[in-house]
């Protein structure tokens, strides 16, 4: 085998190891089982699961299912242009190499800032478009989040009680105490900054 030949497989097997991962992490922290996963594609605990290690092959019709069962766009799996240097994985997050998630039609766009969704703690940035909200029913969610306004304005409600937020502010959500979160502005976008523990979002 020619020495670019067997750089092209080498590269396929670390795409192969790459995609898997963020399977994996992303799984894990939706609080998803292997099984169920399984059970949505059509396919069997073991083959998921030797996916998520990169050693079974992945068509994109089995990675859309995928998607579509973890919540995600299939782009959620793709690098940025930019590469992570090898010694920065699960460090550091560079600002041009973030993974993005776009919540189509909801004027909401995540980007994620830890370098890992496997440990305790959980980093995203939200802009929210004009408008926007995270959705008619307030949410719940178990564990402790916190929130800091890095620019704009945003309307925060936790349980019955509503706060108006603007740039600087922070904020806290302890237990499953439900909250409704939107921006109110006409004109403005507002980026808040995200801290999740555990890492479920």
């Amino acid at each position: 085998m020619s020495q670019s030949a067997s750089s092209v497989f080498a590269d396929m097997d670390k795409n192969k190891i790459r995609i898997g991962h963020q399977i994996r992490d992303l799984r894990k922290a939706k609080g998803i089982t292997l099984s169920y996963i399984a059970e949505k594609i059509g396919k069997s605990v073991g083959y998921v699961s030797q996916v998520e290690r990169g050693v079974s092959s992945l068509p994109i019709s089995v990675l859309q299912a995928i998607s579509e069962v973890l919540g995600v766009q299939i782009t959620w799996f793709f690098h940025t242009e930019n590469q992570q240097k090898t010694d920065e994985i699960n460090y550091v997050v560079r600002s041009d190499s973030r993974r993005s998630l776009d919540f189509s039609d909801t004027g909401i766009s995540e980007e994620l800032l830890s370098p890992r969704l496997s440990g305790d703690l959980l980093m995203i940035l939200t802009t929210f478009s004009p408008g926007a909200e995270t959705g008619k029913e307030p949410r719940k969610r178990k564990g402790e989040e916190g929130g800091y306004i890095k620019s704009g304005v945003l309307e925060l409600t936790i349980g019955t009680k509503r706060f108006n937020l603007k740039e600087g502010d922070s904020f806290s959500i302890v237990g499953d105490d439900p909250h409704f979160v939107r921006n109110p502005s006409s004109d403005q976008d507002t980026v808040v900054l995200w801290v999740m523990t555990p890492p479920v979002y």
